[in-house]
Parts: structure tokens; C-alpha cells; sequence
């Protein structure tokens, strides 16, 4: 493990959550809606996410903009128009980056040439492009509106168009083989993203998903069978270049990573403008805020309009908390996380030299990391280092 510094004390970056989907996928569990077409209804939130962005500025200070996120949902149903809108109020509010790096999630059916270059003309360099699979029974299972042939046109037209591509895919589907996986992967590779995130199928509770496993009528891959499949994305992907700098992200070097998801891992700033969208903001040494705006989509422009300002919580942090943040985080990149930022915590030693000692964890220059063997079950081993902080 190589020290690396983290994030400059006055970055910052800006989630912006846009909760429009055409459809609702069956394993989504993030706060989304059916767009039904009511352009007037998205005018007014594109609107009360500007306000919402100015007023949330106001009360940061000076800062340095490094990454703007489009998340969602589906940005890429947003009119381009108030893309470049929203990146403009973002740079009145602060000072951008000469490199600030702007990420646009997109739909392969939201693919067509004229709204990509709309896209990229309003700012946004980076493409992150939802393919989930590239196999047609597996995206009609997946829920997905998309066929594996118009999700390669996407990214093939999408790395024309934008300077970075990123592909998002999903793993450990029922009776997903490693050899049907491995050719997936190659296939993915051969599309020329510079960064791939590969998500092992969860199944999160409120989804349709968790109500067919409730109902007996799916059954998850067996854990035996995610974790080679998790292996053998790791293989694949390694051996053409990817470095796994975060369990479920790869890159084809440092400058490929997704800076944004870097402010989440290692501790940075951002504002989350949009509804139900979080935050995390440092104020001063020890002072640590986290916010969440409004869920509701009207509830949020109605809160906007009436108090300028979308956040229906803003709580401080207690440095514990802080602390559990940067463990369940910071473990999950190839970095790890600084045994400085857990000392609120209070993890006994005897915690650490028994992961340590099970090959769960590395510990070198003041810092832990999750080895391979511990990614794998790296919920049971940030939970167990968790637990006995508490107990200590």
C-alpha cells in the first residue's frame, strides 16, 4: 500500500439526482419515479435544483469544484438544456477546477446522436453508461427497456461522443455461469471504456426482487457462485489493464477513476441538490455535516420555493460517526483508509491482528486494507471490525 493524500480541505463536488425513469427496474431500490411525460413538472424541479444549488453554496464558502455528478434515475432523460444550466450555476457557485471532471448516467435508449452531442456541448466529458449486460435474456430479467445490440450502439456512438466512457454491468444473476460471465466481460472490454463498475445483483428490500424471493419465485445465486464471479471479473478485467481501485469499480489508471465516487470513499465534500439527493459537507476541523434533501419530487420543489433551500436534514456528525463512515467506505478501495481517521472509534487492537491474522486486512504506513481474500466478504469484515469497536 502507497500513502496517498486525500481530498484538498476546500474541494468539493455536486451530486445532482435526477429521478426520472421510463420504467422502474425490478432490483432498483434508489428514489425514483415513472416519467410520465410532464415537461412542465421537470422544468419546475430542473429549476428548484438550481435554486437549491445557490442557496446550499451560499453556506459552504470558498471552494474549488472538482466533479459534478448527474445521477439518478436516468439524467440522460433531462433536456440537454437544462444540463448546461444547472453546470453553469454550478460554476457561478464555485470556483471549477481546471480539470473538473462532469458525469452524465445514461440509458442506451437514450442514445441517439443528437442528444449525445447536445450532452457533450453542455459540458459533460464523462459518459456512464447503463448497459447492465450484454445478454438479451439476462436484460429482460434485468427489467431492462434495452436489447444487448442497441446497448453496444450506445457505447460504441458514446465513446465518440464523450471524451470518457464508463459501462455499468451486473453480475451473480440466477444461473449466471463464470464462462457466460467471462465472455460478457470481454465483450465489454472490446467496447473501449476506460472504466468498467461491475455490481454483484443485490437484493434490496421494497423491490420487486425481494418480493419474488419472498414469494418463492427467485432464488439469488448461491454465495459460492458470486464470489467466483467476483474473482473472476477481477481476472478478466486485470488482465487487460483494469486496476479494481474500489470493490466494484475498475480503471485503466489513476486518471480514469471516477473522481466523484472518490469524494464518497475517501472522506471528501459534496453537495446532493435534487430530490432525496445526500450530502456530506466539512465545516472546520471536527465539523461534519450530513444532509438529505426532500424525497418527493413535488415535496422538494415545494420546500425549494417556500426556504430557497431543498434539505429536510442536516444533522452534525458525531466524530464517531464520522469514524464508522470512513471505515465502511474506506475499506472498500485498494487504498484502504487511514488508522488516523478510526481513532474515534476506539477499534481495540486485538480487532485489527485478528483480521490481520485471518488475511482479512493489510496494515502498512498508518493505514488498512481489505486484501483479496477479505473483499470477499467484506461486509462480514468492516460489520466485525464495527461490532467490536462498540464492545471496546
Amino acid at each position: 500500500m502507497t500513502e496517498r493524500p486525500g481530498p484538498a480541505a476546500r474541494d468539493i463536488g455536486l451530486y445532482v439526482h435526477w429521478p426520472y425513469c421510463t420504467r422502474i427496474c425490478p432490483y432498483c431500490d434508489f428514489n425514483v419515479v415513472r416519467d410520465r411525460g410532464r415537461t412542465d413538472a421537470q422544468a419546475a424541479l430542473a429549476e428548484a435544483i438550481m435554486a437549491d444549488l445557490r442557496a446550499q453554496a451560499a453556506g459552504t464558502g470558498p471552494r474549488r469544484l472538482v466533479s459534478v455528478f448527474f445521477g439518478g434515475g436516468t439524467p440522460s432523460l433531462m433536456a440537454p438544456e437544462w444540463v448546461g444550466r444547472i453546470l453553469d450555476a454550478a460554476r457561478a457557485a464555485f470556483a471549477p477546477a481546471p480539470d473538473l471532471e462532469i458525469t452524465l448516467e445514461a440509458n442506451p435508449t437514450d442514445a441517439e446522436s443528437e442528444r449525445f452531442a447536445a450532452l457533450r456541448a453542455a459540458g459533460v466529458a464523462r459518459l456512464s453508461l447503463g448497459l447492465q449486460s450484454l445478454n438479451d435474456h439476462a436484460l429482460a430479467f434485468l427489467g431492462r427497456t434495452h436489447r444487448a445490440a442497441e446497448g453496444r450502439r450506445a457505447a460504441e456512438l458514446g465513446a465518440r461522443i464523450f471524451p470518457r466512457l464508463s459501462l455499468d454491468l451486473i453480475y451473480a444473476l440466477p444461473a449466471q455461469s463464470p464462462a457466460a460471465w467471462r465472455a460478457e466481460l470481454a465483450d465489454a472490454i472490446a467496447l473501449g471504456p476506460e472504466h468498467v463498475s461491475a455490481y454483484q445483483l443485490t437484493i434490496e428490500p421494497g423491490t420487486a426482487f425481494a418480493r419474488a424471493v419472498e414469494r418463492g419465485r427467485l432464488a439469488p445465486a448461491p454465495e459460492a457462485l458470486a464470489a467466483e464471479l467476483y474473482e473472476t471479473t477481477g481476472e478478466v478485467l486485470g488482465r487487460a489493464g483494469f486496476v479494481p481501485y474500489e470493490v466494484s469499480n475498475h480503471a485503466l489508471g489513476a486518471a480514469a477513476r471516477s473522481r466523484h465516487n472518490l469524494l464518497y470513499w475517501s472522506g471528501g465534500d459534496w453537495l446532493g441538490v435534487g430530490p432525496g439527493a445526500h450530502g456530506r459537507i466539512t465545516d472546520g476541523p471536527g465539523v461534519r455535516w450530513a444532509t438529505r434533501a426532500a424525497r418527493q419530487v413535488q415535496s422538494y420543489v415545494d420546500l425549494v420555493g417556500r426556504r430557497g433551500c431543498g434539505l429536510e436534514e442536516r444533522s452534525r456528525l458525531s466524530p464517531a460517526e464520522v469514524g464508522l463512515e470512513r471505515l465502511l467506505m474506506g475499506l472498500r478501495t485498494l487504498e484502504g483508509v487511514r488508522l488516523k481517521e478510526l481513532e474515534a472509534l476506539g477499534i481495540p487492537e486485538a480487532a485489527l491482528r485478528s483480521s490481520l491474522e485471518r488475511g482479512l486486512i493489510a496494515r502498512a504506513g498508518g493505514r488498512i486494507a481489505a486484501t483479496p481474500r477479505g473483499r470477499l466478504v467484506l461486509d462480514a469484515v468492516t460489520l466485525d471490525l464495527a461490532r467490536a469497536a462498540k464492545a471496546g
